[in-house]
């Protein structure tokens, strides 16, 4: 059974989308008209995307719940988020690379972020190209 309990653990923690499921779950209740939506498992990560997008306001509130598991999130929604996307892999972006991410992900100049994970913490790209810190891609969302 130690063989079967290490493969297990090895997929979960392994499991390369759960960014990619815990958007389209936002995504998908957001269309469906949902005024909140229920996403599990929780991570750091994901709390400090979902904490870019707030202040962005294209969601609300969120709670963390404690399930003695792996953790979930509600979230608010208001309506304005249209689609979200995650970048995989993680691609390394210097300061001056920045720019042509955006032309490439975004629709339009000053419509929706690009979120990274750098040495500041996890920050959209204005904030990143303000901080003049590079990072990683981790999404977008517009």
């Amino acid at each position: 059974t130690s063989a079967l309990s290490s493969s297990l653990l090895e997929k979960w923690f392994a499991y390369p989308s759960w960014r990619n499921d815990c958007l389209n779950n936002i995504v998908n209740a957001e269309r469906r008209g949902k005024r909140q939506v229920l996403i599990r498992p929780s991570s750091k990560v994901i709390v400090k995307f979902l904490s870019v997008m707030q202040r962005h306001g294209y969601i609300g509130e969120f709670e963390q719940i404690d399930d003695h598991r792996s953790g979930k999130i509600v979230v608010q929604l208001n309506g304005r988020l249209n689609k979200t996307g995650v970048i995989s892999p993680r691609f390394n972006v210097q300061v001056n690379q920045i720019e042509s991410w955006v032309n490439l992900l975004l629709p339009a100049r000053a419509f929706g972020i690009i979120i990274l994970t750098t040495s500041a913490g996890i920050l959209d790209h204005d904030e990143a190209r303000r901080k003049h810190v590079g990072g990683k891609l981790l999404g977008y969302v517009y």
